[in-house]
């Protein structure tokens, strides 16, 4: 395993700003499913919330999402814009329920719109308009951190560290758990991150794919749930 370092404040300011629960995207408003499989009985206790976010790193969401941002960068990096625009692309078509595409989508457009404002380059607006704004969550921050200059390796730890993060305070609220169960719970998940990371890394999206049912299904039903307090 390799190791990238910050070099700058400036780029380490970016990183830290744009993973905060402040950073207006809206996550908070998802639970990727979460609230379906706490009503089921399926999610009820800190284990089977670390089952939860697990599977959605190793599995589902999380794996696809490391890879698109992998690429995102990559292609960002290589100043490749049709490259970028087929990612950007393939992941506005690379999910399986209509909730969850609904997340990776309006996160990506909120976190441009924002980005775009508090930080402008050239490159990212110009990305952002090729898309009219519309461009999956992943991808958008892979190809702000390349422009940026926030190492792959840390930006995409840490964007699959905040997509876990928001799982495990849904499941606070929702089973509910206390706030100390909720850190426990990501305490654990830093082996499954540090996996999730390596896998997004070494990705190749001609032969990538996943099959989570399970977790397709609960964001399937999470659709008619009768009563709820998130978006997916």
């Amino acid at each position: 395993m390799t190791t990238a370092t910050i070099t700058t404040e400036a780029a380490l300011q970016r990183l830290l700003t744009w993973l905060s629960p402040a950073y207006p995207v809206g996550a908070y408003t998802y639970s990727h499913g979460l609230e379906m499989a706490v009503e089921d009985g399926a999610v009820r206790n800190r284990t089977t919330l670390i089952a939860y976010v697990s599977a959605v790193l190793e599995a589902g969401a999380g794996r696809i999402d490391a890879a698109l941002l992998t690429a995102a960068f990559r292609t960002a990096a290589a100043e490749d814009e049709a490259a970028l625009d087929t990612v950007a692309e393939l992941a506005a078509a690379w999910r399986g329920t209509g909730e969850t595409a609904l997340e990776a989508m309006a996160q990506g457009s909120a976190f441009l719109k924002v980005t775009n404002a508090a930080w402008p380059d050239a490159r990212l607006a110009a990305f952002t308009q090729r898309h009219s704004g519309n461009v999956a969550h992943p991808v958008a921050f892979g190809a702000a951190a390349a422009w940026h200059g926030v190492p792959l390796r840390p930006a995409l730890f840490g964007f699959l560290s905040a997509f876990a993060a928001n799982l495990v305070s849904a499941g606070v609220r929702l089973v509910p758990l206390g706030q100390t169960d909720g850190q426990i719970a990501t305490a654990a998940l830093f082996p499954v991150l540090e996996a999730a990371t390596e896998a997004g890394l070494t990705a190749d999206l001609d032969t990538l794919g996943t099959a989570a049912p399970a977790l397709d299904l609960f964001s399937m039903r999470h659709e008619t749930q009768y009563t709820r307090l998130f978006r997916s």
